[in-house]
């Protein structure tokens, strides 16, 4: 959907795409200048998958519209590539072990815990909700968690973002080729308002940490004005 403004349009919708479309699509709204405002399912028990990458842009019109067909270029070379869409990330699987959780802290500057082979780092905030002051305890943290080994691992978690973090937190994601999986809020009256980023990386843990700091540190340039 397209509206005249002042700044020229005013653009926003929603892209439907299969799992194996998800990064690709996003990958090519970033590339054209374009922002990702929601990543989410609207259906269950469909088959296969189907998410709605929800996208918007402010500018020269025929700029965003150029943008909206660069990411259907994007979704039709992951088909051009396999009819079929994919059902597991690309990489091997990593073995039954433990990750060193001293060098992951050293990266991300926090402390761990570790439990049953997992490493979880959590990096808790503070907000309001409905007048009550809130924090990690409610849930209000960024965290992400290491399995595998030092050679290859995974990891999943969070990112809580307030609205001017979350284009720069999923460009840093995405540039270290940690996988978006779903972008939402988890609560109605908060203040700020929160976004969470559920992400999924899989690769050596160190390398994983890295990326994840990356978008750490773009956080703090939000926050002191930098950005």
């Amino acid at each position: 959907m397209f509206k005249r403004t002042a700044q020229g349009a005013m653009m926003m919708g929603d892209e439907v795409v299969f799992e194996d479309e998800v990064s690709p699509a996003m990958d090519a709204a970033f590339a054209a200048g374009l922002e990702v405002t929601a990543l989410h399912n609207h259906f269950i028990y469909d088959s296969p998958k189907v998410y709605f990458m929800h996208i918007g842009g402010m500018g020269d019109p025929d700029r965003l519209a150029a943008g909206v067909k660069h990411i259907w270029e994007a979704v039709k070379q992951v088909r051009a590539r396999s009819t079929q869409p994919a059902t597991q990330f690309a990489g091997g699987t990593p073995a039954l072990g433990q990750v060193s959780a001293e060098p992951l802290e050293g990266i991300l500057g926090h402390g761990s815990q570790t439990q049953d082979g997992v490493v979880k780092v959590v990096v808790a905030r503070q907000g309001r909700m409905h007048r009550e002051e809130i924090g990690g305890s409610m849930g209000l943290t960024t965290w992400m968690a290491f399995t595998g080994t030092d050679d290859l691992a995974v990891v999943d978690g969070d990112f809580i973002m307030t609205a001017t973090e979350v284009q720069p937190v999923l460009r840093a994601l995405r540039k270290g080729n940690v996988h978006v999986v779903a972008l939402h809020n988890h609560m109605i009256g908060a203040e700020p308002e929160f976004y969470f980023a559920h992400f999924w990386g899989k690769g050596q843990p160190g390398e994983l940490a890295q990326v994840l700091k990356s978008a750490l540190d773009e956080q703090v340039k939000v926050s002191s004005g930098k950005h």
